[in-house]
């Protein structure tokens, strides 16, 4: 087998630009279940710990938008009262 045969099972190029292209969602992602696990393993949280959780909580929803953006269709301004 040559290196560049395709050993089945292994992701394609395709398969890995999509998760290049989702990984900062799954940072995201990573930083609200750590700042989850935080608050859960300390016996009582301090106002620190829940910022945290609040900012790793937006930057989430702040990249899941962007992603959505960006999968929109670029076919006009449909849908927009001018």
């Amino acid at each position: 087998m040559t290196w560049n045969e395709r050993v089945p099972g292994e992701p394609t190029a395709a398969d890995l630009a999509a998760i290049e292209a989702e990984w900062p969602l799954i940072d995201a992602e990573l930083a609200v279940v750590d700042a989850e696990i935080r608050i859960l393993s300390t016996g009582r949280p301090v106002p620190l710990d829940w910022r945290r959780l609040r900012r790793a909580e937006r930057q989430m929803l702040a990249v899941w938008l962007r992603l959505m953006v960006a999968r929109q269709p670029r076919a006009g301004m449909r849908g927009v009262a001018s």
